[in-house]
């Protein structure tokens, strides 16, 4: 029987899976589109990049949900569909992983600002991320996952809804940039105050995912900055297989899997417990990182 993440997390490193939508890219997905509709429309191959990324020695498998709330939804006219789309994102992910794993329910930012930049109240965001985690959690999520936040009040907000769902492990992960030597999220939130954040409204593990221009090493750095201000709680690091490049044929990532387990071996000693990959990431490179964390 598999034990509760954050036990599993405590004592040796758990191996997350990598990208999604670079994954469905080559499947055929056109930026732009609604990837939650795959979840229905081309569940085989939602369905066949899960299960790449638990055979490859991925035992943390995320739901194909990241813009599965309301106010996403809205966008491509199924905002009235939140909880069909990710229960049946939920019950894929699960489907992939089995007994032997996890499934990370997945969160992304609802597309818009809080006030008093934008129109969005803190107490009607609650709802819109509480109704796509409940539907989440009844699909068959055993931990949430809170990603690729910039507004540290904005995952504060579903971390808290979260925790209003049930009793599940919440993880929540920001997406930093390098300016001046410092890291911080595109609102100019330092790691320090984004992590503090998350950590008061409740997270139970804390990290970053994908970054904007990041080297390889930079993603290490970024390890350990996160390590020293997590307290107790597990760290969470989900880089991309390097920086972007702009070629004629799209945006391309070039670090290999060979680059990118060695990576995996410095995020270990600096104390990370959950890795996985972001953009450009694919099974093989997820398989490396998993081969070398063995």
């Amino acid at each position: 029987m598999k034990s509760n993440l954050l036990s599993a997390c405590r004592s040796a490193v758990v191996v997350c899976d990598g990208a999604m939508g670079t994954q469905l890219m080559l499947r055929g997905f056109k930026p732009g589109d609604c990837g939650m509709l795959w979840n229905e429309e081309r569940s085989e191959d939602v369905l066949a990049v899960h299960a790449a990324y638990h055979q490859a020695g991925c035992r943390l498998i995320t739901t194909n949900s990241f813009g599965g709330t309301r106010s996403m939804l809205a966008r491509h006219g199924l905002g009235d569909e939140v909880a069909n789309w990710n229960r049946k994102a939920a019950m894929l992910a699960r489907r992939a992983t089995g007994a032997d794993g996890w499934v990370f329910g997945d969160v992304g930012p609802f597309g818009d600002f809080l006030e008093p930049l934008g129109d969005m109240t803190e107490e009607n965001l609650s709802e819109i991320f509480r109704e796509q985690i409940d539907a989440l959690v009844e699909g068959g999520a055993d931990a949430i996952l809170v990603e690729t936040m910039s507004d540290p009040s904005e995952a504060a907000t579903a971390i808290r809804a979260s925790k209003a769902v049930g009793s599940l492990p919440v993880a929540a992960t920001f997406a930093f940039q390098k300016s001046g030597g410092i890291f911080r999220t595109m609102m100019g939130t330092t790691v320090s105050d984004a992590i503090g954040a998350a950590l008061e409204a409740g997270a139970d593990i804390v990290g970053a995912n994908c970054g904007t221009d990041l080297s390889l090493e930079d993603y290490l750095a970024l390890a350990m900055e996160l390590r020293k201000v997590a307290g107790d709680a597990p760290v969470l690091l989900q880089p991309n297989a390097g920086s972007p490049k702009t070629t004629p044929d799209g945006i391309h990532y070039d670090a290999t899997p060979e680059e990118m387990a060695a990576l995996a071996l410095g995020l270990r000693e600096a104390g990370v417990s959950i890795i996985g990959g972001c953009c450009g990431t694919s099974p093989s490179h997820l398989g490396a990182m998993a081969a070398a964390l063995a």
